[in-house]
């Protein structure tokens, strides 16, 4: 308890407790100590009990006490206790209501008296009688005893004088009261208490919302005529109290300027305003006229904070002028001004405000109106706005409509001069005018696309069909179309640009138009046209309500377009014969479909979409594109021409040329090497269909691209090219892929990237100045050219600028003209140079970009290797995916990689050990390829044991497995039907399939000699457990071996690792089964005496090494002992059972530890048990007796100090005196005794340096040496010299 609360129990002196309450169990006290708890859980429940048990046991002391206590606590020093003793009280009074109010109203003025309190207990009175008002509001009952809530609110006028301590507390309080009371008590009786509080409403926020809370409670009461005589006018909202208002204001907002959030009094002031029709008056002068002209902090953040509370409350035409007013305006600049990562931002409060208001509007014309507002606010042409914005997901229907009307008709006539450019005073000064106008109307074109197209990427947003189709008919026609006159038949061609697009914006256009598609495939059906579909049915992606693809409907619309040309225009025509192409690809597209009304196959609807979006991708990259869609139909029309030949079983003359697999996987690898997440995705599906059909050669040409060994051959299956001529990326060369990830970053903002353009400038000086001081110093420390050298030599030779041993000239001799060409000529020759360094570190960056790209398209092309596991792991081909996936492990582990190297190894790691090995589908119909299998499974366990790396080891290790697995396959279902389970289980494990036993075991025993036998191994016991769990018949013919590696491994710890595999082994009952019967019994005779054998070579178990040995050594024994025991074996285990008792002798067994406990443990099958150690007491009289009592009054020895500055004495007195300090100081204590007297005073100061050396009691010996070791640090050389003989 502090000294405070034993000062406050001792004013208030308690009456005389009753033997009852003291003699209670402590269940009942203990209820107090848990109200002053700081958890929050323990003081409700705590609450929570005290009720239950006062009204169970209904006594009166037990009550007198409760209510002494609980208002003692409002009072408690610790913060966290008063709301626990305030709320008990409110219940404690709500429960039991014969308990009048105003006798606990007097007992808290009584107990936390004011005006008596001592001056430090001042704060905790005060907060006793706040704590206490508040326990009789949560009663419930203030409202029926009205005198009570004149007390309180009395009590509380008399606090708001403590403001230093209680803030805005009080006013608060009186507020809730306010709340509760009916109209009746506030006339009566209050009304006359709280005349002066409302009458000066006007001097602080607090009293001012006490006014606004009265008049929103009790308007029949405070009628005009009674607040014309409070205040001097009839409303509080005019002309004359708006200065008054202001300053409130500004004392509200400087309140808060730490908590950041809206003052309350700010918005009852604007709800009053539109009560009183007074909303102009207020907005105009009070927040544009008064706030805003103070200077940017606070009152700025209230009226913004202001803004976005009002959006809910205010009509279209309010809203409409808000939105484009003064507040805006500054919001706007806030938030231009705010990018700097130290600055205050409030542009995430103000998107909360405004998704709360879309959220909870349902008007369509507010939205719009709200959505508008927000997005006319630009910098730079810009809107500050992001794109991706989740609000727009709260859009009704017809809102999002006229929303998306709005934007389009803003991207054909941009209107800068209607919209709120929010730019600094820097950026105004520096504008350039039609240069600058061109900028904003790229920038807010380049916004507008992006918000729609986020608008159909968020599958929240509640949007029609026609409205998606309506966007990206809208996206396409602009991006590579335009109109020459208007048609009925194409809408798009009816609106006019202002402004013509260029080839910038036509850029984004295009980009953002694929993104769009991959949207739509992606894009699930409406909720109408879903509510058909079952529950657990799949729900189906990328079509429209009738079964149509959305990029079909696209590729019709761009057929119009090209039918058309007299409306429309294509920006880059079309040539005849790629004309032709986008005609066949049609063809081929109708085909498809009637073959789907004939019968649905399995990859047709993915042979559309890759036709659809070939087709669309002429639009873009049209000579890049033509050959693939050549490919494409000869390849679909060789497919039908085979499927036709196989019914008449006619297939003779087609095998010279490539099989149309083989060119379809042409064609998607060179699909994949485009940039676009669309076509990845597409391709993925494609593949997936045709996998059943993949020939050997397709699949080799898929593993080419993958393999390492080909990176540097020119040959290479698939160029990656590069089509950016510059370092600086323009945004019309930006891919699919990177325009999708700024898509789902909602965060950026195309503002942020605009945020000052002179800034901007300066740092690209600084960094070039940088740049060609890099370069100055790599030329200057890096060997020099000797062809430069040549150059620089020739031209100072032509001006006679060089110095020459036998003229002695020198360049002081030039004249200025001659100066000046040398100035040229040193000019030119140092520029070319320059101009070559720049060549060779951009064919450097080229080179990283091109490794960088044809990564990338490695990650995708592992694509289809993973569909092809996935759908065919049981084709022979997947055996051949085996060494290639190893090389890539095996090369990408060696090196040292970036980050996507990293990805790549990983997802082929992912592949090859998740997908391949572990797959429960695998190949079992080997054929004729045992022969070839064997010679992989040997030369896999070769390189196997070549390897440094144990993590490569493993997946080479598990690629051995799996082949045993083919080879082996699954036992025969017709031998089972005939046989008992039992026979049945047998058969299983002796079945080997095509393994040849022999080879195989010959095989994993060299392995096995290779793990034993050498020093360092990449294989690990672990490899070797996994390969006796999952072939118990090998490990049957590899058993022996490991239990006589029990004894010869080369080191311990692989003798260690062999009895780990024999434990393994013995335990795996399918392994008891094989060897039931004598050679069961044989081996556990073996195992034995390798063990007693291995137990009598440990010796001094000293190293930790050997000791792990015999912790496994003994858990072999175990099993061995207890199963001989169980089985009752023919097993002689008596020469084991004397090692193990001589073992005592060899190893210092401590009393607890694995070792211990894992040899006892073994013994115990013996029938040796552990024996017990007896605990005996310590003897305490004996021990009084050895320390000597301490004498009362005196110092401690380690405490004494220590006297140093001893007189010379007389020899038999030194004698004397050395005697008795012998006990307590150490050899050459007495150094430096012989010292001048004036020096006493600052040696008493220093600490005894005799401390350490007399320690009678341990414990104190770490305080001791701690406090040494501090004052040691402070001591001068001098002084530490003087002490060092005695540490």
């Amino acid at each position: 308890m502090s000294v405070e609360m034993v000062e406050l129990s001792m004013n208030a002196p308690e009456p005389v407790r009753t033997a009852g309450i003291l003699q209670q169990n402590r269940v009942f006290l203990d209820f107090f100590w848990d109200l002053a708890k700081p958890d929050q859980e323990v003081r409700l429940k705590a609450v929570e009990d005290l009720i239950q048990y006062l009204k169970t046991n209904n006594k009166a002391d037990e009550l007198d006490y409760t209510i002494k206590r609980l208002v003692d606590g409002l009072a408690h020093t610790r913060e966290a206790a008063r709301p626990g003793f305030s709320l008990a009280l409110g219940q404690v009074l709500s429960t039991f209501e014969v308990i009048s109010l105003q006798s606990i109203l007097d007992r808290i003025k009584e107990k936390h008296n004011l005006q008596t309190v001592k001056k430090k207990l001042v704060r905790n009175a005060a907060f006793g009688n706040l704590f206490g008002v508040l326990a009789l509001h949560q009663s419930s009952r203030l409202s029926k005893e009205p005198p009570v809530v004149l007390g309180c609110v009395q009590l509380l006028q008399s606090l708001s004088q403590h403001r230093q301590h209680l803030k805005d507390l009080p006013t608060k309080t009186m507020m809730d009261i306010l709340n509760e009371i009916s109209e009746e008590v506030f006339e009566e009786v209050l009304l006359s208490a709280l005349q002066t509080d409302l009458a000066s409403a006007f001097r602080t926020p607090e009293q001012l919302q006490l006014l606004l809370v009265a008049l929103q409670r009790f308007p029949q009461t405070l009628k005009p005529k009674k607040l014309k005589k409070l205040l001097g006018s009839s409303t509080i909202i005019n002309a004359e109290n708006i200065p008054k208002l202001m300053e409130v204001l500004k004392m509200a907002s400087r309140s808060v300027k730490k908590e950041c959030v809206l003052p309350a009094v700010a918005l009852d002031l604007l709800k009053l305003s539109l009560k009183e029709d007074s909303f102009q008056l207020f907005w105009n002068n009070a927040i544009i006229n008064g706030m805003l002209k103070e200077p940017p902090g606070p009152a700025h953040y209230l009226s913004f904070r202001l803004l976005g509370s009002a959006l809910p409350l205010l009509s279209v035409a309010q809203l409409k002028e808000v939105l484009s007013g003064e507040v805006m305006m500054q919001y706007g600049e806030h938030v231009v001004s705010a990018q700097k990562a130290e600055r205050f931002k409030l542009a995430p409060e103000m998107d909360s405000y405004v998704s709360d208001f879309l959220a909870g509007c349902q008007d369509a014309d507010r939205q719009l109106a709200g959505m508008v507002g927000f997005s006319s606010l630009i910098n730079k042409g810009s809107p500050l706005m992001p794109p991706v914005w989740r609000g727009v997901q709260h859009l009704q229907p017809a809102a999002l409509q006229h929303y998306v009307e709005w934007l389009k008709n803003m991207f054909l006539k941009p209107q800068l001069d209607k919209l709120l450019d929010c730019s600094t005073r820097k950026q105004k000064d520096n504008r350039e005018g039609k240069e600058q106008r061109e900028n904003s109307i790229f920038y807010l074109r380049k916004w507008i696309v992006s918000r729609l197209s986020s608008i159909i990427d968020n599958h929240q947003v509640k949007k029609q069909e026609d409205l998606v189709m309506d966007v990206a008919r809208f996206v396409f026609f602009h991006a590579f179309f335009s109109a020459k006159k208007a048609s009925a038949s194409i809408p798009e061609t009816k609106g006019k640009l202002s402004v013509p697009l260029d080839d910038k914006t036509r850029g984004v256009l295009v980009n953002h138009f694929f993104g769009l598609l991959l949207s739509m495939h992606h894009l699930p059906l409406t909720e109408d046209s879903d509510k058909g579909t079952a529950a657990n049915q799949k729900r189906v992606q990328g079509v429209r309500a009738d079964g149509t693809m959305w990029i079909y409907h696209l590729v019709q619309y761009a057929q119009v377009l090209l039918d058309q040309p007299e409306h429309a225009q294509c920006s880059q025509p079309f040539s005849p014969e790629q004309r032709k192409a986008w005609d066949g690809m049609l063809k081929m597209v109708a085909n498809l479909k009637k073959e789907v009304k004939k019968g649905p196959a399995a990859g047709t609807s993915a042979f559309q979409q890759l036709f659809l979006l070939v087709a669309m991708h002429l639009f873009k990259a049209p000579e890049e594109l033509l050959g693939i869609t050549k490919d494409l139909q000869s390849c679909v029309d060789k497919a039908q021409e085979k499927k036709a030949k196989k019914k008449k079983k006619q297939a003779t003359e087609q095998e010279e040329e490539p099989e149309w697999v083989e060119v379809l996987v042409d064609i998607l690898l060179s699909l994949l090497s485009q940039p676009s997440r669309h076509i990845r995705h597409v391709c993925r599906t494609v593949f997936s269909s045709i996998c059943p059909h993949v020939t050997a050669a397709a699949l080799t040409a898929i593993l080419d691209v993958l393999d390492p060994e080909k990176d540097d051959e020119e040959d290479s299956a698939v160029v990656v090219t590069d089509d950016n001529k510059t370092q600086k990326k323009n945004p019309n060369e930006e891919d699919d892929e990177e325009m999708e990830e700024d898509k789902s970053d909602g965060s950026d903002d195309d503002s942020d990237e605009e945020e000052d353009d002179e800034a901007m400038e300066e740092e690209e000086d600084d960094d070039d100045d940088e740049e060609e001081e890099e370069e100055e110093g790599e030329l200057e420390e890096g060997e020099v050219d000797q062809k430069f050298r040549q150059e620089l030599m020739k031209v100072l030779q032509q001006q006679n600028a060089l110095a020459t041993e036998e003229d002695g000239s020198s360049d002081e001799e030039l004249d200025d003209d001659a100066m000046m060409a040398l100035d040229k000529g040193l000019a030119a020759l140092f520029s070319e140079q320059k101009k070559k360094n720049q060549a060779k570190k951009d064919e450097r960056t080229k080179i990283q970009k091109e490794k960088t790209l044809v990564r990338d398209f490695k990650i995708k092309v592992l694509d289809l290797v993973e569909v092809f596991v996935a759908r065919q792991a049981g084709s022979p081909l997947v055996l051949g995916l085996v060494e290639p996936l190893l090389t890539i492990i095996d090369r990408g582990m060696s090196s040292d990689s970036d980050q996507q190297e990293q990805e790549f190894l990983r997802r082929a790691a992912d592949i090859f050990r998740n997908q391949l090995c572990r797959s429960k589908v695998y190949c079992r119909t080997v054929g004729d390829r045992q022969g070839e299998l064997h010679d992989l499974l040997d030369k896999l366990m070769t390189k196997c044991q070549k390897l440094a790396d144990s993590s490569v080891c493993l997946y080479y290790f598990s690629a051995s497995l799996y082949v045993v697995k083919v080879l082996r396959g699954a036992p025969p279902a017709e031998a089972k039907e005939g046989q008992t389970a039992d026979g049945a289980a047998a058969n299983d494990l002796r079945f080997m399939g095509n393994l040849d036993v022999d080879r195989v075991s010959a095989i994993f025993r060299d392995a096995l000699t290779s793990f034993m036998g050498r020093r360092k191994s990449p294989l690990t016991a672990q490899m070797f457990t996994d390969l006796f769990a999952r072939f118990p018949g090998l490990c049957v013919q590899l058993l022996d071996q490991a239990v006589q590696h029990i004894t010869s491994g080369v080191r311990v710890h692989q003798q260690g690792q062999a009895c780990v595999l024999v434990l393994r082994a013995i335990q795996n009952k399918e392994v008891q089964q094989l060897l039931s019967g004598a050679p069961w019994t044989e081996l556990c005779v073996k195992v034995s005496g390798q063990l007693a054998a291995s137990l009598q070579q440990a010796g001094q178990a000293e190293s930790k090494v050997v000791k792990e040995k015999v912790v496994r050594t003994l858990e072999l024994c175990q099993f061995l002992a207890k199963h001989v025991h169980q089985q009752k074996l023919s097993v002689d285990l008596e020469p084991l059972q004397k090692v193990l008792q001589s073992l005592t002798s060899a190893i210092a067994f401590k009393k607890t530890g694995k070792l211990e406990d894992t040899y006892w443990a073994v013994m115990k099958h013996f029938g040796v048990m552990k024996p017990k150690v007896e605990k005996t007491k310590p003897d305490k009289e004996a021990e009084q007796q050895q320390v000597p009592k301490k004498k009362k009054g005196f110092l401690p020895e380690t405490k004494k100090r220590k006297k140093r500055n001893q007189p010379i004495l007389e020899p038999a007195a030194a004698a004397a005196a050395a005697n008795n300090s012998t006990s307590r100081d150490k050899p050459g204590a007495d150094k430096g005794q012989a010292k001048k007297k004036h020096d006493k005073k600052t040696k008493q100061k220093r600490p005894a340096d005799g401390a350490a050396a007399s320690q009678p009691n341990p414990a104190k010996k770490s305080k001791i040496t701690q406090s040494e070791s501090k004052t040691a640090k402070k001591k001068k050389p001098k002084q530490k010299k003087e002490g060092g003989g005695q540490m």
